[in-house]
């Protein structure tokens, strides 16, 4: 009797284990939920540019300043194919942010020169402009050239074909009256521009990129660069004709010139897409600039980003999120 009574009670224990067991295991599902919806991180992506290049340490900064000022967020630069490649990535949703040149973004909200063929690209936003990317146009002392006037049955490197630059340079000539039937276009990277100038095989040639750029400080070791002003009136017209342009100038102890030279700009621009939320946007608005010093601590160019600056030469429409951190100030 004793036994089945004991054998009884140990049946109780195991039954009454068992049922703790499974109720332990219902609830752990839930509490698992609830630390997940805890833990969760919000990823974002920035396209930069080649790791050579401005865009990339600046993006590397960015991303720093997002990860230590906006809760739950993980943010990381990758290494990209710059301003076109970083409009088709945000388009196809492989990244939330990305740099690019502001003409270059003009183009694909419209579908027109690099993207004529593919065609307009919907939802692109502005976060803000940054630093300027100058338009150079340079020859050498020999060469007499003292104007884009003088460029008539001239050699010209115009940039590489279908770049940025040439439509940059095909702009500026049509300001002055000319068309690649006037001249001899050269379609000649930074490097091979620079290089042609030194052994006279071209006249002149177009550069659009930050300041002081190596290609021009090379150029300029061996050989007297002459840069080339913009008239003022031919600035003002692009100006107005391309909302991306801005009047800038080169100040002459950049690369020794005798006086500072007038030119245009296009700007480097923080985009995403309407996909981004408003609160999204807000936040990562108000963390760069009011961390603008770890920007100017990754790249000289950063030193050039301001508040004062950060809508001159948006080409496209302004995020909803940016645009009401600006309206804050």
């Amino acid at each position: 009797m004793y036994r089945f009574a004991k054998r009884g009670l140990v049946l109780m224990l195991v039954l009454s284990l068992l049922a703790t067991m499974m109720i332990g295991c219902q609830q752990e599902p839930a509490e698992q939920d609830e630390g997940q919806q805890q833990a969760e991180t919000v990823f974002i992506n920035i396209g930069t540019g080649g790791t050579a290049g401005t865009y990339y340490p600046l993006g590397g900064a960015m991303a720093e300043i997002l990860k230590a000022n906006i809760p739950g967020v993980n943010a990381t630069a990758e290494s990209t194919g710059a301003s076109s490649a970083n409009i088709n990535m945000l388009n196809q949703g492989e990244i939330e942010l990305a740099l690019v040149q502001n003409d270059v973004s003009y183009y694909a909200d419209l579908g027109i020169e690099l993207f004529e063929e593919q065609g307009k690209i919907e939802g692109l936003r502005a976060i803000a402009t940054l630093y300027p990317e100058v338009c150079q146009i340079i020859t050498t002392k020999n060469t007499g050239i003292t104007s884009v006037a003088d460029f008539a049955g001239k050699k010209i490197a115009v940039g590489a074909a279908g770049s940025g630059v040439e439509a940059n340079a095909r702009q500026i000539l049509a300001a002055y009256g000319l068309s690649y039937e006037d001249i001899k276009p050269q379609y000649l990277s930074f490097a091979e521009a620079a290089a042609g100038l030194k052994d006279g095989n071209i006249d002149a040639g177009f550069i659009t990129a930050g300041t002081p750029t190596s290609a021009v400080l090379d150029l300029s070791a061996q050989n007297q660069v002459v840069l080339i002003s913009i008239d003022d009136a031919i600035a003002d017209q692009l100006v107005e004709e391309y909302p991306f342009y801005t009047k800038v100038l080169i100040p002459a102890d950049v690369y020794n010139t005798d006086a500072d030279i007038q030119t245009l700009a296009v700007k480097a621009m923080l985009a995403t897409t309407d996909k981004m939320s408003e609160e999204m946007a807000y936040n990562i608005t108000k963390a760069i600039f009011e961390n603008l010093d770890k920007l100017a601590a990754a790249h000289t160019a950063g030193k050039s980003v301001s508040l004062e600056t950060a809508q001159e030469g948006i080409s496209i429409p302004l995020h909803p999120g940016a645009e009401k951190y600006f309206n804050e100030l």
